[in-house]
């Protein structure tokens, strides 16, 4: 086309045209010009993109000390490891500490910034980030759990200036503000096992011995006991949620603190209702692995997967709810032989338009 013809195309219908293009093309396209780049907040560009159908591939991203700002990529979809990590190091090269990845939610990816004092949640694909402050000078903090909302997000997390996590911290991305909670030592005691479980509003969290669930509310701010009957001979317990309808609970069956079975369960109208039960020879191996260090030992979802891992272990040992079947993912390829702890398991679902 000739360029001045080009040019005066109105920018509305311009606009409409490269919304047709394919969402990989277009984030392809959007460095050659800042008002292409600035496209991707326009009305019909969101509304074409937003749609279930043209949803980017999922992932599962591993973290690793070995690995410094790169994140080895599964593609749950094609059963492969891709070729090329993921590489956030343009916006984090210039810390001067190492960024710790801490959770991810919806496309958005939460780093602490010990040497700032500082969060910083950014999104790969819109290359737009925010730094958040911590709430108080000097801050030690537990559990930070990244919650996607409808209209930004929320970070929560137990800490205190003394380091003793017995104050609960939300931060309000709409308002840009940190609120601060009461106490939660008689709730949640000494024992942080993994970051909240995000179901309904709430964030579910499981206690140590004698097990229970604990709840907290995101808007009132309020912690209440979730009055469930477990199930029992628990040695371990582990909540995961698919985000919108269900609840389940995995956890090791036996006597005296060691685990002889996996099981999981699915909260049905205020009981546990018993799932399935992992098989024997795959039970055996992930105890082999976890070597009844049960606080190495975290889960979380991904695309209809219930994904069991071990900050020990390279390998994830998931549940495909849809077929009822369990499997083992395989080790990265570009692991070093001789990488040890520190292996830690995110669920990475691009989106374009989640706002930071």
């Amino acid at each position: 086309m000739d360029p001045g013809i080009w040019s005066r195309l109105p920018e509305v219908l311009l606009e409409h045209v490269l919304s047709f293009l394919p969402l990989m093309t277009f984030l392809s396209l959007r460095s050659t010009c800042k008002h292409f780049n600035s496209l991707i907040f326009s009305p019909p560009f969101i509304s074409k993109h937003s749609s279930p159908s043209s949803s980017l591939p999922s992932f599962l991203l591993l973290s690793h000390p070995d690995f410094h700002l790169y994140y080895p990529l599964y593609d749950t979809l094609l059963k492969t490891w891709r070729t090329l990590p993921l590489s956030v190091s343009p916006v984090l090269s210039c810390t001067p500490a190492t960024p710790h990845l801490l959770s991810i939610s919806h496309g958005l990816l939460c780093f602490s910034l010990p040497n700032s004092s500082s969060f910083l949640v950014y999104n790969l694909l819109a290359r737009s980030s925010r730094v958040v402050e911590f709430p108080e000078h000097p801050f030690a903090f537990d559990l930070l759990t990244l919650v996607s909302t409808p209209s930004g997000y929320k970070l929560f997390m137990l800490g205190s200036p003394s380091g003793s996590s017995n104050n609960t911290f939300v931060y309000d991305s709409r308002l840009h503000l940190w609120h601060r909670f009461d106490r939660v030592d008689s709730v949640l005691g000494d024992n942080f096992l993994q970051q909240g479980v995000s179901y309904n509003g709430y964030l579910y969290f499981t206690t140590p011995e004698p097990f229970s669930i604990v709840c907290f509310d995101l808007e009132s701010g309020k912690w209440e006991k979730l009055m469930t009957e477990l199930p029992g001979e628990l040695t371990f317990s582990r909540l995961v949620s698919d985000g919108a309808e269900k609840l389940y609970l995995i956890a090791g069956i036996g006597q005296n603190g060691i685990s002889r079975a996996l099981k999981l369960w699915e909260l049905n109208g205020g009981n546990w209702a018993e799932i399935v039960r992992v098989p024997e020879m795959m039970c055996r191996k992930f105890m082999s692995i976890c070597y009844h260090n049960y606080e190495h030992v975290y889960v979380f979802w991904h695309q209809g997967l219930i994904c069991l891992c071990c900050y020990t272990w390279p390998e994830i040992l998931y549940y495909k709810v849809s077929r009822g079947t369990w499997h083992w993912l395989p080790k990265c390829p570009s692991l070093p032989e001789k990488c040890s702890c520190g292996f830690r398991w995110f669920s990475f679902v691009p989106e374009i338009h989640a706002f930071v």
